[in-house]
């Protein structure tokens, strides 16, 4: 009996073929906009998280508020300075302490000029050391900045790959940084992180000197003894320098992170971004369920006199229910199917786009089985709920009025 309600209803769908693609068209440009928007969400997000790769558990960054978007502590009114980094030395449990400078400079190659971000190497052994392990940088051409290294810069991965420049950043070149010559030693390996890849690095006392910098910094990185008692930590450099500031419990001049609490701010601004954009999305199911229920109704009132004879040769009322129900529910399934490959494939598309465009395969998108089988049957939903007030009132006509009709 199924296979019979199944069988007639995918007749009279086929019969009237253009309406019901039009209807499934409503579907399934609201089930790929679905899909793809919460595919291509998840990418996003694995994308950031991959960012903050280059972040260890044991490592805490400090710096004061900024007052705009950029790199961290490159926004800031007010410097970091030598007491702070003197009372994060002294604080129990530190193991080692690393200043921070980020400024933005003027870079001149082949008579052509540029702006960009700026860094410092430490110019002692053991935290250059430590400041590459935390950022997981090699070299791959030249070398690596080492300590003594004067008018000397490193480049990112980006140099290698620019034509901002017109001609090729060469080991052993020159370069003016704020209209002073540094010598080229080292172009880093690609980065997962796109910030490290466009970033110009010198040595801490040309820096200082290149900015006048000395006794200020843009953030501190603390490195702790105890990744376990990292929150522990951070609390009492923020209870000692809220002291030394005279500052309120919150309303620090200052923040104290964690690389957990970075990454869990990321991942609420990532999935308040997902709702809204599936919430959008859905305004487009919404619209294809009254495009479904909007022709259920039409196929009743011209279908009465065969719902007439059908009921006149012996078919119930749930009969008649039954089959339009899954005329309904097929066009939500077909819509649904085909939306859901559509927006996988809209999906991969854009992945690959931001993949070529960026030069790495950083944004990776992937297959979600479960969003698939959840989209497709949820359009199925969708498309039964649209059909019941059609279906109920196709089913409820008297056998007499609708031969008359």
């Amino acid at each position: 009996m199924i296979q019979n309600y199944f069988s007639l209803a995918f007749k009279n769908l086929r019969k009237r073929g253009l309406r019901s693609w039009l209807t499934i068209l409503g579907i399934f440009i609201g089930i790929a906009a679905v899909v793809a928007l919460i595919s291509m969400g998840q990418g996003l997000q694995e994308a950031v998280t991959s960012q903050f790769g280059t972040l260890s558990l044991d490592r805490l960054t400090i710096q004061n508020k900024g007052t705009g978007f950029g790199p961290p502590g490159s926004t800031v009114v007010e410097k970091l300075n030598d007491n702070d980094l003197k009372i994060i030395e002294n604080i129990q449990g530190v193991e080692a302490v690393i200043p921070r400078l980020i400024r933005v400079g003027k870079l001149e190659y082949n008579k052509i000029s540029g702006f960009g971000y700026g860094t410092d190497v430490p110019d002692e052994k053991k935290l250059a050391n430590l400041f590459y392990e935390t950022l997981g940088v090699e070299a791959e051409q030249g070398r690596l900045l080492e300590p003594g290294d004067r008018g000397k810069i490193m480049l990112g991965n980006f140099f290698l790959e620019t034509n901002d420049f017109e001609k090729p950043f060469l080991i052993e070149k020159n370069v003016l940084i704020n209209d002073f010559s540094f010598e080229i030693i080292g172009i880093l390996e690609k980065s997962s992180s796109i910030q490290l890849n466009g970033i110009i690095y010198m040595n801490t006392k040309d820096m200082q000197n290149l900015f006048e910098t000395k006794g200020e910094y843009d953030l501190i990185v603390a490195k702790v003894q105890d990744k376990n008692q990292i929150e522990d930590i951070a609390k009492e450099i923020e209870r000692k320098l809220r002291n030394d500031r005279n500052e309120k419990l919150g309303e620090e001049t200052f923040t104290v992170e964690t690389p957990l609490q970075s990454l869990e701010s990321v991942n609420t601004i990532l999935n308040i971004i997902n709702i809204i954009v599936v919430g959008i999305a859905m305004i487009s199911l919404f619209v294809g369920g009254v495009g479904i229920a909007n022709t259920m109704y039409t196929s009743v009132v011209e279908r009465t006199r065969e719902i007439g004879v059908m009921k006149a040769i012996g078919a119930q009322n749930k009969d008649v229910l039954m089959i339009f129900l899954i005329e309904s529910g097929m066009l939500g399934l077909v819509g649904g199917s085909i939306g859901s490959l559509i927006g996988i494939g809209i999906a991969f598309g854009a992945s690959s786009i931001a993949s070529q465009a960026l030069g790495i395969n950083l944004f990776r998108v992937s297959a979600n089985y479960g969003l698939l089988i959840g989209a497709v049957g949820f359009s199925f939903f969708v498309g039964i709920i649209s059909g019941i007030f059609p279906a109920m009132q196709a089913s409820k006509l008297n056998v007499v009025d609708a031969l008359r009709s």
